[in-house]
């Protein structure tokens, strides 16, 4: 397939290189400097865009996308509270939108895991919840897209919970059981590291990820991807997966 990677940073370079690996191609690379490329006279041959770049920028890179007729993979996270309207336009004119917090498998499974601990949880008041995530230095927003994602399936699933907050060290402790802990820490070049935690006075259950390597993230968009293709609505990872 032919690829336009909008973005390359770190997470644009690593889905390159896998997807040559992989026989793919990207004939069309669109970063700051470039932005005026991304348009219909460019996308000869394109099949699907790709687009890893910031919070600010992702809607906007979206819309183009859509109005262009290209299929758009996103795993930019940070915005949210744009998503809705992202959706509803992409449904409007018809276009094609696959979004995720996590394109890892291994994360999605987690997902899976973690929404079903939470169903089990709900009979149990005594235990705790909280929810951790390490990134590399780079990352810009906090908590992660992932720690959020994960965080609202437990807000969905226990009514008991009513909301999550960022913890920002020991002086910001809630006391409140329907507050949902979420810490973020940013140390050198991790990758990814999530776990939620329910802990008790007598004991702690723990379901963690982490990820080796940024091609756990790169063959997920690369599937997500191919499987856009010929397809049109808005699609995740439950989608591609089919994990319940």
């Amino acid at each position: 397939m032919n690829f336009a990677l909008i973005g390359y940073g770190k997470m644009g370079h690593t889905i390159e290189a896998l997807g040559i690996r992989q026989g793919h191609s990207f004939p069309l690379i669109i970063d700051e400097d470039n932005r005026e490329e991304l348009n219909r006279g460019r996308l000869g041959g394109i099949d699907v865009a790709i687009e890893f770049t910031i919070p600010a920028a992702a809607p906007d890179n979206i819309r183009k996308c859509i109005d262009l007729g290209l299929p758009v993979v996103s795993g930019t996270t940070g915005w949210n509270h744009r998503i809705p309207e992202i959706e509803a336009y992409c449904r409007e004119q018809k276009g094609t939108l696959f979004h995720a917090s996590n394109f890892s498998i291994g994360v999605n499974i987690l997902f899976a895991m973690n929404k079903k601990l939470a169903e089990i949880m709900e009979l149990f008041p005594e235990y705790r919840a909280s929810l951790s995530e390490v990134h590399h230095v780079h990352k810009k927003d906090a908590p992660s897209g992932t720690a959020i994602s994960l965080a609202q399936q437990i807000l969905e699933t226990n009514p008991k919970i009513r909301a999550w907050y960022l913890k920002d060290g020991p002086q910001s402790e809630e006391t409140d059981p329907g507050q949902l802990p979420i810490e973020a820490l940013r140390e050198g070049e991790v990758k990814g590291m999530h776990s939620i935690q329910y802990e008790s006075p007598l004991d702690t259950i723990v379901l963690s990820h982490d990820a080796k390597s940024r091609d756990a993230f790169a063959a997920g968009v690369l599937l997500a991807a191919q499987f856009v293709k010929e397809r049109q609505g808005v699609f995740g990872m439950q989608d591609l997966l089919n994990i319940q």
